[in-house]
């Protein structure tokens, strides 16, 4: 029995460049930075001064005071892209079949400002005056459970906490669903907010961050770039609609981009480091293309992680060449993450949305600050400037922490 194919029917975004998905893409082709000083707590004594924070977001703006007092930042970005991406689709509230429409986060820690500030309270007036709502409104699963619940979504329900992969992960799993017929719709991405004293800390401490660029931070995400040091820190949000094409179809739906394969794997190497010659990331990308039948060659962009790490971004390209052999230099292959930072688990699903928008919009965005090549990252990263270039198939990667690898792989819809 043939599986039902799955396209994209909706998309919604808020993060560092924006609040909508068209001005995203404006900035992303124009080649602007979204990172700068960090203005949500002093960061005068930390290393890393900087990060892709998303500013003048007023969560009432998608829900009532109430609500969104009792709820962490990352559930409001991820109900604010939800609504936002449901609207794009053209769905109303609720659905011909609340049934049939099903949720699917990845984060990493989403509620953990929530907890952050509860210890704090505890500390300073004890446990009497904790929100009686913490431990529901601390938990990863916490952005799933409000969009299901704000938009009347009764299919299935859940959540990955892949570090990194989480975003690419809950999309391909996403699909997942609704190939194996249990849900028509699925409301699929990622969320995170993690622009925190502690996270700043804990990262500075593990020396993954950029920390020459406190004055400049435009020029701080460097991928592939001979002279990067670090990723950027960064929040935000991103929604796909995933929808059961024949679903699609009835209700006379604009399709961005189908969903024809995705794959994860494990490197089971060390807890924030590649395998040294990327056979996680190889078997991820192996396995993305074989889901969706396709051949090395037929790609004709690749979205990479692209963290601006030393290590992840040599480890990366030697994937990517090992899989795509001579063709890995004639495909061009950009880091997003160069603009927007690296949002953790939310990264994926914004990657997945500009995937998308590649392929409807017929341009690739930059990488951005790429200035002194690095002889070992040696392939064609778009450099500083949009290309226009006609685009059928899109690869997205994404290699997280614990090394636990996602990618997911797009196509153009053709009516056939």
């Amino acid at each position: 029995m043939e599986r039902p194919r799955v396209v994209i029917t909706g998309l919604g975004t808020i993060n560092p460049l924006g609040q909508t998905v068209a001005g995203t893409w404006q900035a992303l082709l124009s080649g602007t930075s979204g990172i700068q000083r960090i203005t949500s707590f002093d960061a005068s004594q930390y290393p890393s001064q900087i990060a892709g924070e998303v500013r003048d977001f007023d969560p009432l703006d998608y829900m009532d005071r109430k609500t969104a007092r009792r709820l962490p930042r990352a559930v409001h970005f991820a109900v604010a892209a939800a609504g936002q991406a449901i609207e794009d689709a053209g769905l109303s509230i609720p659905m011909s079949d609340p049934r049939r429409c099903g949720v699917m986060i990845g984060t990493g820690v989403a509620g953990i400002d929530n907890i952050l500030s509860a210890d704090r309270n505890l500390i300073s007036e004890g446990y009497r005056k904790l929100n009686p709502y913490l431990v529901p409104s601390g938990i990863p699963n916490i952005p799933a459970f409000q969009i299901s619940k704000e938009f009347q979504c009764l299919g299935p329900n859940n959540t990955t906490t892949t570090a990194c992969a989480a975003g690419t992960q809950a999309v391909g799993e996403g699909a997942e669903y609704i190939r194996r017929g249990v849900a028509d719709i699925v409301l699929a991405g990622g969320t995170e907010a993690l622009v925190l004293e502690l996270v700043a800390g804990a990262f500075a401490a593990m020396r993954a961050l950029a920390t020459s660029y406190n004055q400049r931070p435009e020029q701080a995400s460097r991928p592939f770039n001979a002279d990067r040091e670090g990723f950027v820190l960064a929040e935000g949000s991103a929604m796909l609609v995933l929808e059961n094409l024949d679903h699609a179809r009835q209700r006379g739906s604009r399709i961005y981009a189908e969903v024809i394969g995705h794959s994860s794997s494990s490197d089971a190497f060390d807890i924030a480091a590649m395998r040294p010659d990327g056979s996680g990331a190889i078997h991820a990308m192996q396995g993305a293309l074989a889901d969706a039948g396709i051949e090395p060659a037929a790609v004709g962009y690749i979205n990479a992680h692209g963290t601006s790490t030393v290590i992840n971004d040599k480890t990366e390209t030697l994937a990517i060449k090992q899989v795509f052999g001579d063709d890995a230099y004639r495909i061009p292959v950009s880091s997003t993450k160069s603009m927007l930072g690296h949002a953790m688990g939310a990264s994926g699903a914004l990657e997945a949305l500009v995937c998308a928008l590649v392929i409807t919009q017929g341009m690739i965005p930059p990488t951005i600050n790429y200035e002194l090549p690095d002889p070992e990252c040696d392939l064609d990263y778009v450099p500083n400037q949009a290309l226009h270039q006609r685009v059928d198939i899109t690869l997205s990667n994404s290699f997280g922490l614990g090394g636990q690898n996602a990618c997911l792989v797009l196509r153009r819809y053709n009516q056939d």
